[in-house]
């Protein structure tokens, strides 16, 4: 799962969030959360919304949890039966926590981490479309900051990875919008000031 650090020269005490599986075979296992000044995590709330829609496809699936942080959502995945997730984090911190919880869940043959540039780990991947599920989840400002490199990580996946139906998930504050084409919204999910994104290839 994504998380962000306030701006510079704003400091809060450290938060830790509790943060779990909330079902399948590792129901209610604790994963260790992103350690930060402040954290934008996922309630139950809305991740059990979310993967009460997810579920018909997650069983057997291949999953991308990109912008993963400490693995919440894919992690979430491997619990539900997912054939294999591969999460891409490069913040130190977090890939460390990623990677302990990997090892606690045991579920380390089902996962690759993929620890460089997410960016420009995706410009140079052949790709294989195979993929079926997504969770995009960048830092909130990305959308404000970086929006032309996530619109040409949104066309790479389209192009060279992603199965046909595949789902991708994009969680983003419901203050901003982008566009991510070729992909076109086929849900959207409101949680305070948290907005999901359901999108699917356009046909």
């Amino acid at each position: 799962m994504g998380w962000q650090i306030l701006a510079k020269g704003s400091w809060v005490p450290l938060l830790f969030v509790d943060m779990r599986i909330i079902a399948g075979q590792l129901r209610g296992r604790r994963l260790l959360p992103p350690a930060a000044e402040t954290t934008r995590p996922i309630t139950d709330r809305a991740k059990q919304s979310l993967f009460d829609i997810l579920s018909p496809i997650i069983p057997d699936s291949n999953v991308y949890d990109c912008f993963a942080g400490t693995g919440s959502m894919g992690l979430e995945c491997l619990s539900r039966e997912a054939k294999a997730v591969t999460f891409f984090e490069s913040d130190r911190s977090a890939l460390k926590l990623l990677r302990e919880n990997i090892a606690v869940l045991d579920v380390a043959g089902k996962s690759t981490v993929v620890s460089t540039n997410l960016f420009e780990w995706f410009g140079k991947a052949p790709g294989g479309g195979k993929v079926d599920l997504v969770f995009l989840d960048p830092p909130y400002r990305f959308l404000r900051e970086r929006p032309a490199e996530l619109q040409a990580l949104a066309a790479v996946l389209a192009e060279k990875h992603l199965a046909k139906d595949a789902v991708v998930v994009f969680r983003h504050d419901t203050a901003d919008r982008l566009e991510l084409p070729p992909l076109t919204g086929e849900d959207v999910r409101m949680y305070g000031s948290m907005m999901i994104e359901l999108l699917k290839v356009r046909s």
